[in-house]
């Protein structure tokens, strides 16, 4: 359902407003490079910082872009249980093929908690359902058992494992049965995840280079991990340089120099440092980018 390369898009800004035309544009360019699925509003789209109606609005700009080419994975979590039902819900009625949930954020519920979080938003949708493990985003990490309990509920059907935990990964992977996908929240990590018998990833710098994520996980999936491998050593460089400040600042950043985009953020977040700007460009440089 959810395999392959989708990217965790960014939501560009123009004059502090949600630049529809260049969203547009950047799904566009994903559709013609062979992106397997867009995931709005997630962590790189600056979620935490868009209001109830650009949440919406970056949704729908998605949905009606794609025209059922490629499957929206909207991101819809928060740390009130009650604001991701209706996050989810809002998704769902705008027409998305699935919600991506991160684990509450600042107040780090129990094990326990996680599990009942995730239940009650699963009552209340139909769409399917992702996790989303970040903990250092979170502060609080996800374990296996836990995963392994909610991936018994129909509609929760896979995970962006971002722990950076290759054991952990391995024990989602093993416990959890081969019709969960879990897929990559590491772009560094996808070629080894793949290996573990992932499905796919929810990328970063599949921003700036569809064409060749897709690639990675095309062969990876169809068994040639000689030419993923090649791919994910042919990415590294670019894969660091995207989090040489906190994400997305560095990919949109990118963008901007590629002419994808306006070199915009929402407060608190600000442009890179003149320093690792010019590192960046230096890196885009190298792969034809800049």
């Amino acid at each position: 359902m959810f395999e392959g390369s989708f990217v965790a898009i960014v939501t560009p800004f123009k004059n502090g407003k949600v630049d529809a035309k260049a969203l547009k544009g950047l799904i566009e360019f994903h559709i013609e490079n062979d992106t397997n699925g867009i995931v709005p509003c997630g962590t790189t789209g600056e979620s935490a910082t868009l209001n109830h109606e650009e949440h919406e609005e970056v949704i729908r700009i998605t949905v009606e872009t794609c025209e059922g080419k490629i499957p929206v994975l909207a991101g819809t979590g928060s740390n009130s249980t009650q604001e991701a039902i209706d996050l989810t819900g809002s998704a769902q009625n705008l027409g998305a093929d699935g919600a991506l949930l991160i684990t509450p954020y600042y107040n780090k519920p129990t094990q326990q908690g996680l599990y009942q979080h995730f239940e009650l938003v699963a009552k209340e949708t139909k769409l399917p359902i992702v996790l989303y493990n970040v903990p250092s985003r979170t502060s609080i990490n996800m374990q296996p058992a836990t995963v392994a309990r909610l991936s018994k509920i129909e509609n929760i059907v896979g995970i962006k494992e971002a722990s950076g935990n290759l054991v952990q990964v391995s024990e989602i992977i093993q416990s959890c049965g081969p019709d969960f996908e879990v897929i990559s929240g590491e772009d560094a990590l996808t070629w080894p995840i793949l290996a573990l018998g992932g499905k796919g990833v929810i990328s970063v710098t599949a921003n700036l280079v569809p064409e060749k994520f897709s690639r990675l996980c095309s062969a990876a999936l169809a068994g040639d991990m000689e030419t993923a491998r090649l791919v994910h050593y042919e990415l590294m460089k670019l894969n660091d340089i995207m989090f040489i400040e906190t994400n997305p600042i560095p990919v949109k950043a990118a963008l901007a120099i590629m002419g994808r985009i306006d070199n915009e953020f929402r407060a608190p977040l600000c442009p890179p440092s003149k320093g690792n700007l010019t590192k960046l460009q230096s890196v885009l440089k190298e792969y034809s980018l800049a």
